[in-house]
C-alpha cells in the first residue's frame, strides 16, 4: 500500500467509469497540503482550532476551485463577531493559495475552551469568485452544519443546485481533503439512471474514510481502499504552491483609497507608514516621497485581478 511521505503539495482529479469504460456524471478530487499549510500559517500565531479551521478551508477552495471552468480566483471566508473575526482563503485557478486569520488575541485562554461551531455561531461564509475577467461574484452563506464540510456542502446544494460531498482533515501540520460531485447528463446517455444508486452507493463508500487515510494514504491507495468494486480514472497530479499578491503597488493603492489627509496625519505623527501584509508577514515602508509618488496624479491603480 502507498503512503506518502513528504509528499509534494498536490491534487488530483478522478472519474467514475461504467462497465463499458465510459464516464458516470460522478466526478471527484483529492488534495494533500503540506509545504502550502507550513507556509501560509508560518507567520501567524494560531490556537489549534483556528489552525485546524484554516487548513480545512484551505482544502476545501483547492478542491472546491478545481472544479471551477473560471480564470481568476476563489474566495472562501468565515466572518464572526466574537473572539474569531475573519479566517480567509484565496484560491487562484492554478492552484496558488494564501490564507489568513484574525482573532482577538485577548481572549487566547477562552478559545482553548471553544469549539469551532461555538467560534462561528453568530457569523456567516462569504464566498467570492474573482474571475480574470468580468464581475465578481459574491454569495453570502449563513451558519449551516457544524463543519466547514457540511457549511459549503450545504452552500453547493442550495445555491449551486450541485450535489456536492467533502471530507476534510487538518491535524495542525498539513491538511488533506476529498470531493465529490454529481453531475449533470452526460448527454450520451443517462447513466445514472442506468445506475439509480451510483451517487448513494459512492457516497456510502467514500464516508468509510478516516482522517489518517486522507492525511497518510496516496490517492491511488486510498482510491483502491474506497472503491474497490467501482471503476476509477485518476488523472494527472496538478501541484499546489503558496503564492502570496502582495507589492507596493497594491499598498499604495490602498493608501489612495484611505486618503490624502488621513495618510499625510499619519505621516506626520509617525514619520513613516508602515503595512505588514496579513498573509505572508512582508512589510512595506512609505516615507512622504513614496507617499507624494502613491497620491501623484500619475500613479496608476493596478487592479488586484492581475495577481491572479
Amino acid at each position: 500500500m502507498l503512503i506518502m511521505q513528504n509528499s509534494p503539495d498536490l491534487l488530483r482529479h478522478f472519474l467514475f467509469e461504467d462497465k463499458l469504460n465510459q464516464p458516470m456524471p460522478i466526478r471527484g478530487n483529492l488534495v494533500h497540503l503540506n509545504q502550502t499549510f507550513t507556509l501560509a500559517t508560518q507567520n501567524q500565531t494560531l490556537p489549534p482550532v483556528l489552525k485546524i479551521a484554516l487548513g480545512e478551508l484551505m482544502a476545501a477552495s483547492a478542491l472546491l476551485s478545481a472544479t471551477l471552468k473560471m480564470d481568476g480566483a476563489m474566495v472562501l471566508q468565515l466572518q464572526s463577531k466574537g473572539a474569531l473575526k475573519l479566517l480567509v482563503v484565496e484560491c487562484s485557478h492554478d492552484l496558488h493559495m494564501r490564507a489568513t486569520a484574525k482573532w482577538d488575541e485577548t481572549l487566547a485562554n477562552e478559545m482553548e475552551a471553544l469549539s469551532f461551531i461555538e467560534l462561528v455561531k453568530h457569523g456567516q461564509f462569504v464566498i467570492t469568485l474573482d474571475p480574470s475577467v468580468g464581475e465578481a461574484y459574491q454569495g453570502i452563506v449563513p451558519i449551516e452544519g457544524s463543519t466547514i464540510a457540511e457549511m459549503l456542502q450545504n452552500y453547493m446544494l442550495r445555491s449551486q443546485q450541485i450535489d456536492t460531498s467533502l471530507w476534510l482533515h487538518c491535524d495542525g501540520e498539513s491538511a488533506s481533503g476529498m470531493l465529490l460531485q454529481k453531475l449533470p447528463n452526460l448527454g450520451k446517455a443517462d447513466h445514472l439512471n442506468q445506475d439509480h444508486d451510483a451517487w448513494n452507493r459512492v457516497n456510502i463508500l467514500a464516508d468509510t474514510v478516516s482522517n489518517n487515510e486522507l492525511k497518510s494514504l496516496a490517492p491511488e491507495a486510498l482510491l483502491t481502499r474506497l472503491f474497490s468494486e467501482e471503476d476509477v480514472r485518476l488523472f494527472e497530479a496538478k501541484p499546489i504552491q503558496f503564492r502570496c499578491s502582495c507589492s507596493k503597488a497594491k499598498v499604495g493603492n490602498m493608501l489612495r483609497l484611505l486618503g490624502a489627509q488621513e495618510v499625510e496625519s499619519i505621516l506626520a505623527e509617525l514619520g513613516k507608514i508602515e503595512v505588514n501584509c496579513d498573509y505572508c508577514n512582508k512589510q512595506y515602508v512609505f516615507d512622504a516621497l513614496d507617499v507624494s509618488h502613491a497620491f501623484s496624479e500619475n500613479a496608476v491603480l493596478i487592479d488586484n485581478k492581475t495577481s491572479h
